[in-house]
């Protein structure tokens, strides 16, 4: 019905947004707060500032993926010892180890539960992609 609420509209679901993470290239919120527990959408090595890729490895991808997540999870007021669970997809399993090098660099013990997969294409032809769901204490 037009002008009707739509579900989950009201106060139930909070948009989390952070200036220094990369803007979404979708309809999509970059993470939600839904009681408890934050959602924070699988994040790609965008550079905020430009919107662009960076570099072309896994490495250098991985990063910028992480510390997007660490803005997004300062702006709820968390950090990366409140996260619970990720899933990692890669477009190469071949690139886990180096993917797997940086990603300990900024988790914390004990660290979160995981799944990592192989995908056949990432937005933008990425090398890796990430989300996180985060405890709000």
């Amino acid at each position: 019905m037009p002008g009707s609420p739509r579900p989950g509209e009201g106060g139930a679901r909070q948009a989390v947004s952070a200036p220094d993470a990369a803007k979404p290239i979708g309809p999509y919120s970059p993470a939600i707060r839904a009681g408890q527990l934050l959602f924070i959408s699988g994040q790609v090595g965008f550079d905020p500032a430009t919107g662009e890729l960076v570099g072309r490895d896994v490495t250098a991808q991985t990063d910028q993926v992480m510390r997007n997540i660490g803005s997004l999870l300062k702006a709820a007021g968390l950090d990366f010892g409140h996260v619970v669970r990720t899933t990692v997809y890669l477009a190469d399993m071949n690139e886990f180890a180096k993917m797997n090098e940086v990603y300990a660099r900024y988790v914390v013990d004990p660290p979160p539960a995981r799944s990592t997969v192989q995908v056949a294409r990432l937005p933008r032809d990425a090398r890796v992609e990430i989300d996180v769901i985060a405890v709000i204490e």
